[in-house]
């Protein structure tokens, strides 16, 4: 007999539930009309999969006693209790390294669209107003100044990537790093001072919540442009879109939200950002790589082999 999975939210690749129900029985817990009953009723269940946004909160791990393996699709977990499952014995994985590319080169995208305009000149075509003028001047990438707020193996990509464009360099993280010729700032609000873009690719902690907020945002200027392609909770997004219409910043880039699917309202209308719906690992290439590896460390435990990508 297959044993039991719970699939804590919709599959973010739509292969993920016949792959699960090759080696396990599936439930789908976000289309549970009475959650407790089910976690009731499935009060010997050993595996979860998830993503780093679903859960498990604390309460569900506690209602699974005999809990084993949270294998997570994604590489941030902050939605997962991982405390909670490892006071409780539980193991829990994800999918790191494999959509670095992925979201580096999303980065780029809404830096260049925000740069050139692309939006905006896509507008000025359609609308049928080239024939009158031209479109006014834009600004560029080249030698402009990036601060990455969280250099880890995402934010080294995004680096690498902003070299090409002869981008000078910062990095604001707990400690400087070994090994890097980039500049380091300890403090987040002096980097934002010396910049023109600001990254966001940090960790989603309690500690990181609005770690750019009003003061960093107005230190950033009115020539500066922030880019969030981590978590949304990294942003005061009240703040944020307050400093895009005062024009304390020039404009922003953003693929994440502080509360997703529904950014905050006052960014809609605004022409100075642009948004994307958290598409950072959406290609069909990345999220298959990333279905494969969440699938491994399931299988690889199933097996009694160790996890491959081990969180705790």
């Amino acid at each position: 007999m297959k044993p039991d999975i719970l699939l804590m939210g919709p599959p973010a690749h739509p292969d993920i539930p016949a792959e699960l129900e090759r080696d396990f029985t599936l439930h789908r817990y976000w289309e549970a009309a009475d959650k407790p009953a089910l976690l009731r009723q499935l009060a010997d269940l050993r595996y979860i999969s998830t993503t780093g946004h679903d859960g498990p909160d604390e309460d569900t791990i506690r209602a699974l006693p005999k809990l084993e393996l949270i294998s997570s699709f994604g590489v941030g977990y902050d939605g997962i209790d991982v405390a909670a499952a490892k006071a409780q014995g539980v193991r829990v994985s994800n999918t790191p390294d494999v959509l670095n590319d992925c979201v580096a080169e999303l980065t780029l995208a809404l830096m260049l669209s925000l740069a050139r305009e692309i939006i905006g000149s896509d507008r000025y075509v359609r609308e049928g107003r080239w024939p009158d003028a031209p479109y006014p001047f834009t600004g560029e990438l080249t030698g402009k100044r990036a601060g990455i707020l969280g250099l880890g193996r995402i934010g080294k990509e995004i680096a690498q990537r902003l070299e090409v464009f002869r981008m000078d360099i910062a990095y604001h993280g707990r400690r400087r790093q070994e090994g890097v010729d980039y500049a380091y700032f300890a403090d987040l609000r002096e980097m934002a001072e010396a910049v023109d873009w600001l990254i966001v690719i940090a960790p989603a902690t309690a500690k990181s919540r609005h770690k750019v907020d009003a003061e960093v945002l107005q230190a950033l200027g009115p020539q500066g442009h922030l880019i969030n392609v981590a978590r949304g909770m990294l942003v005061d997004e009240a703040a944020l879109v307050e400093a895009l219409k005062d024009g304390v910043i020039a404009g922003a880039g953003l693929d994440v939200f502080e509360d997703e699917p529904h950014p905050h309202p006052g960014l809609l209308d605004l022409p100075n950002v642009v948004l994307t719906p958290h598409t950072g690992s959406a290609t069909w290439r990345t999220r298959r790589i990333m279905a494969d590896l969440m699938l491994g460390n399931l299988r690889a435990h199933l097996a009694g082999e160790d996890l491959k990508t081990p969180v705790v």
